[in-house]
């Protein structure tokens, strides 16, 4: 990752003493953190959404009634608004996170990490499939949250 700190996400200072610095350093510290880390973190706090919403969903006895209550359009307009896009599936995909990989420091080979089982990391993520005669679209789950939660924040 561009700004990994360390597996809570922020820079390790390590000290022999103990005083307060007077040039603000904890201050510059947390306004760094938060000029960094604002879009991952929005971008986590959407996945976490994200999964809850896919396992309310997998887990309701009633997907249609539980789309619904959540807000989702069965019916979105198409591109010219010609003619109605309606929702007709909801695809789940899973994946394994086994590995990250990376550019190397001056080589075309990318540095990989295969990761040690209790790191690797089940993501799922669901689609919303909407059709018409002339075409056909399909909605990442965490784009329609994104939109959502603006609507709600406002």
């Amino acid at each position: 990752m561009p700004h990994d700190h360390g597996p809570h996400g922020h820079h390790h200072h390590h000290h022999d003493h103990d005083h307060h610095h007077g040039h603000g350093h904890n201050h510059a510290h947390g306004e760094h953190l938060h000029s960094h880390m604002h879009d991952e973190d929005a971008a986590a706090d959407l996945q976490v959404l994200a999964t809850q919403f896919i396992d309310g969903f997998v887990q309701a006895a009633d997907k249609a009634s539980y789309l619904k209550l959540a807000g989702v359009p069965f019916e979105r307009p198409g591109v010219g608004g010609a003619t109605a896009l309606k929702l007709v599936d909801v695809e789940l995909k899973t994946d394994w996170q086994v590995g990250t990989a990376a550019p190397s420091f001056g080589s075309r080979e990318l540095s990989y990490l295969p990761f040690p089982k209790e790191m690797v990391r089940e993501r799922c993520n669901m689609h919303l499939i909407y059709v018409s005669m002339d075409e056909r679209d399909t909605l990442d789950i965490r784009d329609f949250l994104a939109i959502r939660k603006k609507e709600l924040d406002q």
